[in-house]
């Protein structure tokens, strides 16, 4: 029990911190990129021409054709939903982007969270063509407009709780919004179960893959968080023998 409450102190606490004492406010750039794009286009939404312009770069709904879906989901991320409350989700989202951006490089955050916002959005599809049902939903869902960052956010919270085995954070971050979902089983809520589960099967799947297919996601963390993470691929070496940074992940 100690060894596993050290280990998840280092992946999700020690690893990120001394990574970004490293690497300073760049490293955690994404995060604070997504923080201003919402806190920007929800402002910009508050006005009549941000209203109609972000209708038709960022507005998804499952009575859409796909391919109108998907060319909106990735503006749609960053356009917080109309009927929440924006503020109260800024410090959530921004933890979420600054832990998995420390931990795994800026690439795989930006995989992350966009391969669960497009799972939420495809599983909600799925489920509307099921009916009203214990996996269905009703076909009005179909109409409502699926915006904002909260799968994604869940999404990337799994991702880094099931790679870092960290329980404790699943427990904290991922836990009450799977229960919410469960008890309001509305079209949000089963598109962050769906976000959920394809982060989990995400981070799995990258876990089992084989060494030569993990180098392909190699990116510079700190020894702490690679070590925890247990990549397979080991660092160039820099002068005097020390590992040195490939480079921006995000370049």
């Amino acid at each position: 029990m100690v060894e596993s409450l050290v280990r998840e102190w280092r992946g999700v606490i020690a690893g990120p911190f001394r990574a970004l004492w490293e690497r300073g406010p760049l490293g955690v750039s994404l995060a604070l990129f997504a923080t201003v794009a919402v806190i920007g286009l929800h402002a910009y939404q508050q006005t009549e021409t941000g209203a109609a312009v972000l209708r038709v770069v960022s507005e998804v709904r499952a009575d859409q054709p796909l391919a109108l879906s998907l060319l909106r989901t990735p503006v749609s991320l960053f356009v917080p939903a109309q009927d929440l409350a924006v503020w109260g989700g800024l410090p959530r989202l921004f933890l979420a982007f600054a832990l998995a951006e420390l931990a795994f490089g800026r690439i795989r955050t930006l995989v992350v969270a966009y391969a669960a916002t497009l799972a939420g959005t495809l599983g909600a599809r799925v489920m509307i063509a099921l009916g009203p049902g214990l996996l269905g939903l009703p076909a009005d869902a179909a109409h409502a407009v699926d915006t904002g960052a909260s799968a994604a956010i869940v999404g990337l919270f799994a991702f880094a709780a099931v790679t870092l085995r960290a329980p404790l954070l699943f427990l904290a971050a991922v836990v009450p919004t799977v229960v919410g979902s469960v008890a309001e089983p509305n079209l949000a809520g089963r598109e962050h179960l769906v976000a959920v589960a394809a982060a989990m099967l995400l981070a799995l799947f990258l876990k089992t893959a084989p060494a030569a297919s993990r180098c392909q996601w190699a990116l510079p963390e700190s020894a702490a968080v690679d070590g925890e993470v247990g990549h397979g691929c080991s660092r160039r070496a820099g002068p005097g023998g020390l590992g040195g940074h490939r480079g921006d992940p995000g370049r």
